[in-house]
């Protein structure tokens, strides 16, 4: 027996090209083990392998011999994207963002060997990569959730250390700034058929996205909408509606090369527009608050605190400006008659339609109020007694006119012949500016006309031509 008959047939020995095709076939076995995605280039960075025949939705075919960096997809965050397949140096799980042929993008983790030749000359490049979009969106959800969480907790603390509602505002604002990267946010109102307001803002400054601003929150009263003004800078508005149905919202805007606006960032913003919807309903309640505390609540005209607390501030800024100013006292006549007669109801109905005509007979910018049971007090700024004379001449004799067409005062017993009679005794002082009278004396002399005018009878006006003892 020959040696050759023991060891059996002589194996053919391997050529070079049987090698290389083994080495590739071990490769790809390999990558498709370990990988979801393989890949070599050349020195020109073309692709010279891919692995498998499709990937992201295009076949291994149509990439052959292409750049591999067509694949690379913009990173969402807005951060510089890496190119993993031209490295020069081995890379260790780099996240980037590779594109599919159906525009879907997906995150890989790609590690990758520079290739050389024998004299050390780079001649490409492999590597592989592993899909993992679904544990990067666990991740961003996680630190988004974190990021709402710890922004809330910034803007819980300063509201604790804030007590007034501007300031409040400024510590929401502020946070909500800083926290989405932005340079400028605002509070802006969007009244119906009004131009839109903006009580507060920082940052700034908020004219060149103010239009862009307007038309998002009168597009939208619930979801947050974004826009790029003709600035360039990016816009995102929240919208706000309060439970007293004021229309609002927040504003936040980025420079125009800043990264657009992702859903993380508008839940961010929603969380702290949760915030600044408290602080304009505290708002609200204050102002209303304040407004009934100076307000007559049946005639809704200023009440006798608030009326002389604010002619005493006009006295004493007519002084600075060197103008008059008259003071119109009036009183209903025959009222407690009528009340009597008809009832509360009729009452209230007459002390509405006086303060309805003084409405209507004096301009927005005088102070009128309730400082009586049936007593009314008129503040002209800047005007004499002939003008306070051509008003009081007209509510004499609208006055009875108005209470004619009251329902409540129809029939027998209301303003027939035969009915109390209701008219108006006006008082009128004019304070001439350098005789620093006060408010206390101008009342006195409008009260002494007043009870002339009654002792010559009622429903007339005069004129009081006292002046001040100083």
């Amino acid at each position: 027996m020959t040696q050759s008959d023991v060891a059996g047939p002589a194996q053919p020995v391997p050529t070079l090209d049987t090698a290389l095709l083994e080495s590739r076939e071990r490769w790809r076995a390999f990558g498709a083990i370990a990988a979801d995605f393989a890949w070599e280039t050349d020195a020109a960075g073309r692709l010279t392998f891919v692995w498998p025949d499709r990937l992201l939705g295009w076949a291994a075919s149509d990439l052959l011999g292409q750049p591999a960096s067509r694949l690379l997809a913009p990173n969402p965050d807005g951060a510089a994207t890496s190119d993993p397949f031209g490295a020069t140096v081995p890379v260790r799980r780099r996240r980037v963002w590779l594109a599919g042929a159906d525009g879907r993008t997906l995150c890989f983790a790609l590690s990758s060997e520079p290739l050389q030749d024998a004299t050390g000359t780079a001649t490409g490049a492999r590597g592989i990569g592993v899909d993992v979009t679904d544990r990067e969106q666990a991740d961003a959800q996680i630190a988004a959730a974190l990021r709402r969480g710890e922004m809330l907790e910034v803007l819980l603390g300063q509201l604790r250390d804030e007590q007034q509602a501007p300031c409040m505002m400024e510590a929401i604002l502020s946070t909500m700034q800083r926290g989405l990267g932005a340079i400028g946010a605002a509070v802006v109102t969007v009244p119906q058929n009004l131009a839109a307001e903006v009580p507060y803002c920082i940052g700034g400054p908020i004219g060149p996205v103010l239009a862009v601003a307007d038309r998002l929150l009168r597009t939208s009263s619930t979801e947050p909408q974004v826009d790029i003004a003709d600035s360039g800078l990016r816009v995102l508005a929240c919208p706000v509606t309060t439970r007293f149905g004021e229309a609002s919202g927040v504003v936040i805007w980025r420079a125009a090369w800043a990264r657009t606006w992702e859903p993380d960032d508008r839940l961010l913003a929603i969380a702290g527009t949760g915030l600044v919807r408290v602080v304009l309903e505290h708002e609200a309640i204050q102002r209303q608050l304040a407004t009934q505390a100076r307000t007559d609540p049946l005639t809704r005209l200023l009440n006798r605190r608030a009326f002389l607390e604010e002619t005493t501030r006009r006295i004493d800024r007519l002084d600075r400006e060197e103008l008059p100013g008259t003071l119109l006292c009036l009183d209903i006549d025959g009222f407690t008659a009528l009340n009597n007669a008809r009832g509360q109801e009729a009452g209230d109905s007459v002390l509405i339609a006086a303060a309805d005509l003084l409405r209507r007979t004096f301009r927005p910018s005088d102070l009128i109020g309730r400082i009586g049971a049936d007593e009314f007090g008129v503040w002209l700024d800047g005007s004499d007694e002939l003008t306070a004379a051509e008003r009081a001449e007209a509510i004499r004799i609208a006055f009875p006119r108005s209470l004619a067409e009251l329902p409540s005062l129809a029939g027998p017993g209301g303003v027939g012949p035969t009915a109390p009679i209701a008219t108006v005794t006006i008082g009128i002082a004019c304070r001439q500016p350098g005789t620093y009278e006060d408010l206390d004396s101008i009342l006195g002399r409008t009260a002494q006309v007043q009870r002339e005018s009654r002792r010559a009878g009622h429903g007339q006006w005069r004129v009081s031509h006292m002046r001040p003892t100083l």
